[in-house]
């Protein structure tokens, strides 16, 4: 007997990771939001960071959506 994944276990880890990716990115709008134009190397630095990974995880979303919807 093979063991085969739930598809409804499937969904809701799905939904699980977006929701997830969603707070992160929001997390990231708001920090960048607070950072402004930077004044100091380490603000600038924290904004280079910052929009690194907001691109990152919007790109990880899309691959997500992605994945879901040829599932």
């Amino acid at each position: 007997m093979t063991n085969h994944p739930d598809p409804r276990e499937e969904i809701v880890q799905r939904r699980l990771v977006m929701v997830q990716l969603q707070t992160d990115l929001a997390y990231l709008q708001a920090r960048l939001g607070l950072i402004g134009e930077p004044v100091t190397t380490n603000q600038e630095a924290q904004r280079r960071t910052f929009k690194l990974l907001h691109q990152t995880l919007g790109q990880q979303m899309i691959h997500t959506k992605r994945s879901a919807s040829t599932n």
